[in-house]
C-alpha cells in the first residue's frame, strides 16, 4: 500500500485563509472557559464544554480563537469523514475498504477544522441523509454526509445550544458519546465515525438545558461581564487594535501563541503517562456520592480533566490543587435535579472538598 503527503505553505494557507482569528492568548480574563477549553483539547474523552455566560463576554471569539492554537492532522484526501489515514476505528468504510485491499491513497496535512452548527438545522443536515431512489435503483449506499461527517476529529461549536431542540441536542451528545453516527432510512443504515469535541455555549437568559442534557457535557464554565473599569479599557483597546490592524495584532502575539501550541501538544503526549494517586480517585469519588451527583460520569470527567490540567503543568502526578481547580467545572452542572432550578455557581462543590481533603483556606490539614 503506497502513501502521498501533501502539505501547503503556511504563508500560503495564510493568504487563502478566512477572516482573521483574534489571538488566544490575546484574551483577557475568562480563565475558567480558557481552561476548559485546553483541558479538552488535551483529552477530547473529557467530553466537551458547556460555556453559558452573559451576551458580549468573548464566548465565540473564544471558542474561533482556539482552533487556530490545534496541530495539523493527517486526513485522507477527498474524504468527507476526515478518516484517519492509519486508525481504522477513525475510517470510513470505502477508506477501511480501500486500506485493506492495499489500494493506494493519498494522505494530506489539514488544521483541525471547526464545524458551526446553526440553530436551525434540520436532523438531515446534522446527521447526513441516504438516497433511497439511487440505492434502492443502483444498489449502493449514496450517502450525503452532514456536520457530524465534517466535524469528525474536529470541533462541533452550537452557539445558543440551549434554543436548540431537544432531539437534536440529544442525536448530538449521543454521537459525541460513541464516536459514531448512524443513519438509518427504510432499512438501509450507514456509520461513520464523528469523534469531536463538542462545544456548547449560550445566555443563561434563556433558559437552560434539561438536567438529562447537561449532564451530558464534560465540563461547565461560567463566564460573566468584567467588572473591574481597567479590565474593560484594556478589553476594548485591545479588541480596537485587532480591529485596526489585524495582521500585525496577531504578529504581536505569534511567540505566546506557538509556546501554548508547543504546550499544547506536549501535554497531550504527557497525558498517557499522568498518573492520579487511588487515594485522591476514592476521594473524588466520595464528593461525587456526598453531593447526590447521578451516575457516574462526574467521577470520570473529574478524574479525566485533573489529569489533562496536571498535563498540561508538566507533571506527571495529580495533587489536590489539580482537583480543586477543576472539580467546580466538572461537577456544578451536575447538582441540579429540577429544571427551574440555576445551576450551582461552584461553591457548593469547593465546600464539600474542603470537608474532604481537609482543607482550610488554601492549606491542607
Amino acid at each position: 500500500m503506497k502513501f502521498f503527503l501533501f502539505s501547503m505553505d503556511s504563508k500560503a494557507l495564510i493568504t487563502q485563509n478566512k477572516r482573521p482569528v483574534f489571538p488566544f492568548t490575546a484574551i483577557v480574563g475568562q480563565e475558567e472557559m480558557k481552561l476548559a477549553l485546553l483541558l479538552n483539547v488535551i483529552d477530547p474523552k473529557i467530553g466537551g464544554v458547556m460555556i453559558m455566560g452573559d451576551r458580549g463576554t468573548g464566548k465565540s471569539t473564544t471558542v474561533r480563537a482556539l482552533v487556530d492554537l490545534l496541530p495539523e492532522i493527517q486526513v485522507v484526501a477527498d474524504d468527507p469523514f476526515n478518516s484517519d489515514p492509519f486508525d481504522t476505528e477513525l475510517m470510513s468504510d470505502e477508506v477501511r475498504s480501500k486500506v485493506f485491499q492495499k489500494q493506494e491513497i493519498s494522505i494530506i496535512k489539514t488544521k483541525i477544522s471547526m464545524v458551526d452548527l446553526p440553530l436551525g438545522a434540520t436532523e438531515d443536515r446534522v446527521c447526513g441523509t441516504i438516497d433511497i431512489e439511487k440505492a434502492l435503483t443502483e444498489g449502493v449506499k449514496a450517502f450525503e454526509p452532514g456536520l457530524l461527517a465534517k466535524a469528525n476529529r474536529g470541533i462541533l461549536y452550537v452557539d445558543e445550544v440551549n434554543l436548540l431542540d431537544d432531539h437534536l441536542v440529544d442525536v448530538l451528545l449521543d454521537a459525541a458519546a460513541s464516536g459514531w453516527n448512524t443513519v438509518e432510512r427504510e432499512g438501509i443504515s450507514l456509520s461513520h465515525p464523528a469523534r469531536f469535541i463538542l462545544i456548547g455555549s449560550g445566555n443563561p437568559e434563556e433558559g437552560e438545558l434539561r438536567p438529562q442534557l447537561l449532564d451530558r457535557f464534560g465540563m461547565h464554565a461560567q463566564v460573566g461581564t468584567v467588572k473591574d473599569p481597567e479590565l474593560r479599557v484594556k478589553i476594548v483597546e485591545e479588541r480596537s487594535r485587532f480591529d485596526q490592524d489585524a495582521s500585525s495584532f496577531i504578529e504581536a502575539y505569534n511567540l505566546s501563541q506557538d509556546n501554548l501550541r508547543s504546550q499544547i501538544q506536549q501535554a497531550r503526549e504527557r497525558l498517557s503517562n499522568v498518573k492520579i494517586d487511588y487515594e485522591l480517585r476514592v476521594k473524588i469519588s466520595q464528593i461525587c456520592s456526598e453531593l447526590n451527583v447521578d451516575g457516574l460520569r462526574g467521577d470520570i470527567v473529574t478524574n479525566r480533566a485533573a489529569k489533562a490540567l496536571a498535563s498540561l503543568e508538566n507533571r506527571d502526578q495529580v495533587t489536590p490543587k489539580d482537583i480543586l481547580t477543576i472539580i467546580p467545572l466538572c461537577l456544578r452542572h451536575r447538582l441540579r435535579k429540577d429544571p427551574l432550578e440555576s445551576i450551582d455557581s461552584g461553591l457548593l462543590v469547593k465546600e464539600k472538598f474542603s470537608q474532604v481533603f481537609g482543607y482550610v483556606g488554601q492549606k491542607t490539614v
